[in-house]
């Protein structure tokens, strides 16, 4: 029997000191947080058209900052929508001007005025990752589905720096990251 925390422990850990280390962050830095995109984040993306982001709940890193100079570099910008308690979810065109519509999971999506969108690029939320590039999600699967529904895309996962691991047990579904973009560091795994 492994001495390793099961999955589910994991993730209570990880909310914990989530939790722990962003109620002593300084006020500043925590609006600061994730306003920029660093240049080789930049340069990695010229030439891809379509981000997905995701609008972070409670102590979620907040991706939806990043959507100005997303708009501002000519991207099309989408948010996931769940569709069902299946694991299954596309993903909306949607500006920051855009009204937002209740979700499954306390959620919200744009209106689902058009066909949903291919992305280049799904930036996804984690409540853990290691420099292996696995990332520990909420255990519904939807970004592990979107990951395998969407294999051309690039993978990047937003983290709270405190939320690294030395290692997490990686699932034979789990495709690992392209890339991960905490406060302070971007990290590029071998494939990225």
């Amino acid at each position: 029997m492994s001495d390793e925390p099961d999955k589910t422990t994991l993730r209570t850990l990880a909310r914990e000191r989530r939790r722990a280390f962003l109620s002593s962050l300084d006020p500043l830095a925590h609006r600061l947080a994730f306003k920029a995109i660093p240049s080789p984040l930049a340069r990695r993306l010229d030439g891809m058209h379509s981000i997905a982001l995701y609008m972070g709940l409670d102590d979620e890193a907040p991706a939806q900052r990043l959507a100005p100079q997303l708009q501002a570099m000519g991207k099309t910008i989408a948010l996931p929508r769940v569709i069902d308690r299946l694991g299954s979810m596309d993903f909306l065109a949607w500006s920051p001007e855009d009204q937002l519509f209740p979700g499954l999971y306390n959620t919200h999506h744009p209106e689902p005025s058009g066909p949903p969108v291919t992305p280049d690029v799904i930036i996804a939320p984690l409540l853990g990752f290691d420099r292996a590039m696995n990332r520990l999600g909420q255990g519904g699967g939807y970004y592990d589905r979107a990951f395998a529904r969407y294999p051309d895309a690039l993978r990047i996962g937003l983290a709270w720096s405190v939320q690294e691991h030395d290692a997490l047990l990686a699932d034979p579904w789990d495709l690992p990251l392209h890339i991960i973009l905490t406060e302070v560091e971007l990290i590029e795994g071998p494939d990225a």
